[in-house]
């Protein structure tokens, strides 16, 4: 294969695509949540993430697979809550049964502004998929993300 080999020229494309896709509904989704509510797409997917835990078997996440679930390094994730603890909308605590874990639960202040951002959220990220859909390079992409559908949770 060589660099002009047309399935690499087709799997830049898609790539690109893709990620221009990305920074177009997460540019619009940014500039409504900072807006409105005072929170970044990354806080809001923190919230959201953490918002979904339960008591349940494995249902508390680890620091570990809370910065998986946002796509943030561990450290970077860590800053992101303290920040958000900061402003009173998480809270750690410590594992019952493992003194060693540290848990983040959100507060009910922090559940009741993601309840008030997520219209605004899913409305924003619909429009921006709308106008996606408007251009050739975006619209079967838009289609992709629209057909996902998330398992319900436990």
């Amino acid at each position: 294969m060589t660099a002009t080999d047309p399935a690499l020229t087709a799997l830049a494309s898609g790539w690109a695509a893709l990620s221009l896709l990305h920074g177009r509904i997460e540019t619009r989704i940014e500039r409504a949540l900072q807006s409105r509510y005072s929170l970044s797409v990354r806080e809001y997917a923190l919230l959201d993430v953490l918002s979904r835990q339960h008591d349940g078997e494995g249902g508390h996440l680890q620091m570990k697979q809370v910065a998986d679930a946002v796509v943030l390094s561990q450290s970077a994730t860590t800053r992101l809550v303290s920040r958000l603890e900061d402003r009173g909308l998480l809270a750690r605590y410590l594992c019952p049964t493992d003194r060693r874990g540290i848990y983040t639960d959100v507060t009910g202040t922090g559940l009741a502004l993601l309840t008030e951002a997520r219209p605004t959220h899913d409305a924003t990220c619909r429009e921006a998929l709308d106008e996606a859909a408007t251009h050739p390079e975006l619209a079967s992409l838009a289609e992709a993300v629209r057909a996902v559908r998330t398992p319900p949770t436990p």
